[in-house]
């Protein structure tokens, strides 16, 4: 199948490389074009425009932000000239107001559009490792349907709004902030009465806290390692901005992302926007004394 893909972080190039490798003709397009020329030596085509990565049956799209893909065009600008019989498949963790703005401008223009992110890590994401997260009118989910089990572990289908979908996604994230956040706490209050954390994360682990989000979280904040980032900080807190925005929407008291929210926040200010989301447990190890 002709692909276009656009942005190329560290997510874009895990999923395009998985596509590359099902068999897909690629056309791959970056805002910095260094992150295009290793996928140019797997076969991808570069596009030296956005336009270029649209002439396809699909465009899969990884930007990070609205601001993001407002900036690219693929709110208004670049879908005017886009192929009627295109599918947009969009993974990115966008706010549920703007995924609703973008289903709407492509069912007025006669485009076809997918909300599909994903939860993973990069290194998982380059093993098919994600859980891709979809939801769209029927007709588009069907088409896209084979595309996603293809970069992912598992699909699951949440709806018929686009936005349904970047709920789901940014509710996910938010239990991960907050895992990462109660980690943070338990070992810095364990460090202080000098109790092994380590020992602590054994034992939980092994049996009522025995999920992924717990294990390897904890091990990483025990190893102190929030460079280089699998996820940065300063996206963190655009995550949980995104939380606030929709609980705010929605009408939903959430006390305990304020909390989490203003330790992103407080990170960020010192500079931490690189490290890894994670080093949140830094800065409540700091504040501790630990």
């Amino acid at each position: 199948m002709k692909i276009g893909f656009i942005g190329l972080g560290q997510m874009g190039t895990a999923i395009t490389g998985l596509l590359i490798e099902a068999g897909h003709s690629l056309t791959v397009w970056n805002r910095s074009p260094e992150a295009s020329a290793e996928l140019s030596t797997r076969g991808a085509t570069v596009a030296k425009t956005p336009m270029e990565a649209m002439q396809g049956e699909v465009l899969f799209s990884m930007l990070a932000s609205d601001e993001a893909m407002r900036a690219v065009g693929l709110d208004a600008t670049l879908l005017e000239k886009a192929p009627k019989s295109l599918l947009h498949i969009n993974l990115a963790t966008i706010s549920p107001a703007f995924a609703k703005a973008l289903g709407a401008a492509h069912e007025s223009r006669g485009l076809a559009y997918v909300a599909a992110p994903v939860f993973a890590r990069p290194e998982a994401a380059a093993k098919g490792q994600a859980v891709v997260i979809a939801a769209g009118a029927a007709d588009a989910l069907a088409r896209a349907e084979p595309l996603l089990t293809q970069i992912g572990r598992r699909l699951v289908m949440v709806g018929d709004k686009p936005e349904m979908a970047n709920l789901f996604k940014i509710a996910g994230n938010f239990l991960i902030m907050s895992a990462v956040e109660s980690l943070g706490e338990a070992f810095a209050l364990l460090k202080k009465g000098r109790v092994d954390p380590a020992q602590f994360l054994d034992t939980m682990t092994e049996g009522l806290f025995a999920a992924p989000v717990y294990k390897n979280y904890g091990k990483q904040i025990l190893a102190e390692a929030y460079e280089p980032a699998g996820f940065y900080l300063r996206l963190g807190l655009k995550d949980a901005t995104l939380v606030k925005d929709a609980a705010d929407d929605l009408n939903v008291p959430m006390p305990a992302l304020e909390l989490v929210r203003n330790h992103y926040e407080e990170a960020v200010k010192k500079g931490w926007g690189k490290k890894d989301w994670a080093s949140i447990a830094a800065l409540i190890a700091e504040k501790a004394g630990v």
